[in-house]
């Protein structure tokens, strides 16, 4: 089981604090840093900015040695997928060869209609979403490619340079474990990734992962599933009820008592031993690793800490080769 760190970017996450992360992390062994890409705050009023997430990850790529990077998850609706393709290639290259991508149908109402970006509803959403896969994955595959859809067409395109990962980055598609995006990462994606879910819920992902899989003839090892899901950990209870009380300062509720007692079931909160116990669970439920959402992104002995007792291997999946278009 791998835990990795995830990082809401849109939060006042200033290049500053970026670099600080990514140097906490590497200190710490931990193998790969996510961030949300969102360009507009999720806590209304409180006045948080964002970095554009892919330029972000092509500057931290130049500044570190080891650690991967990537989104979690990039959505659909923001870019067309022969820009986005490249602009993740670029972010290989700068790399080399430690960037994955996480993708997703979009969902946050208010920074579509700041932004212009339409927004439509979640069935097409999810057809353009299944195009874009498709294109992402024929850019990386190699070799002259043209692709018609009912969203996105592409015209006798030779996708050059490749990137330098062979097969392309990994792509990781973010969803809520119904059956339609579970069908399409059984077709096209190396990891499945769903957020907060208890460990028996994510079993029952699992299992559905494995039914997709071996319906189209794909080997279930092959598609990982991971969880995103809120990290407060402490090194002890001390240390975890500070940690509590400035996360709830963060979001500005009323106390650390209620704050916690409101936190969703499948967030993992608790000290050192509990998280390991927690982690364990996930783990037996057939997840592959965790993305752990640090809402504290200032505390970067949080980061250590994670680093330290949690970080571990981690298998990648490989989706099958795509048939020609």
């Amino acid at each position: 089981m791998d835990v990795c760190l995830m990082i809401e970017g849109q939060e006042d996450v200033t290049w500053e604090d970026w670099t600080a992360l990514a140097r906490a992390c590497e200190r710490a062994g931990l193998g790969t840093m996510f961030r949300s890409d969102h360009y507009l705050t999720v806590v209304e009023g409180s006045g948080r900015g964002a970095l554009d997430a892919w330029a972000t990850i092509s500057a931290l790529a130049a500044t570190t040695e080891r650690l991967r990077l990537g989104t979690l998850v990039s959505p659909a609706t923001f870019r067309h997928p022969s820009v986005l393709a490249k602009m993740v290639t670029t972010a290989d290259h700068v790399s080399g060869g430690r960037v994955e991508l996480g993708i997703g149908a979009g969902w946050w109402v208010a920074e579509h209609e700041a932004y212009g970006f339409p927004l439509d509803p979640i069935g097409a959403r999810m057809d353009a979403l299944e195009e874009q896969c498709e294109i992402l994955v024929r850019h990386w595959e190699g070799g002259r490619f043209s692709f018609a859809g009912e969203r996105y067409r592409s015209l006798e395109v030779e996708p050059l340079p490749r990137p330098v990962q062979e097969h392309g980055p990994p792509l990781i598609l973010g969803a809520g474990g119904r059956p339609r995006s579970i069908r399409l990462a059984a077709r096209l994606a190396d990891e499945y990734n769903v957020p907060e879910l208890t460990a028996a819920e994510l079993a029952a992902v699992r299992q559905r992962l494995d039914q997709a899989c071996e319906a189209i003839g794909r080997d279930p090892a092959t598609l990982p599933l991971s969880v995103m899901t809120g990290w407060v950990v402490g090194a002890d209870e001390a240390d975890l009820d500070r940690r509590l009380g400035r996360l709830a300062a963060w979001e500005g509720a009323e106390s650390a008592a209620a704050y916690r007692a409101a936190l969703p079931p499948g967030w993992i909160v608790g000290t050192v031993e509990q998280a390991h116990e927690r982690v364990a669970a996930l783990a037996a439920a057939g997840v592959a690793r965790v993305m752990a959402q640090h809402l504290l992104h200032r505390d970067l002995d949080a980061v250590e800490l994670l680093g330290r007792e949690f970080s571990g291997p981690f298998t990648a999946g490989r989706r099958p080769p795509l048939s020609p278009p």
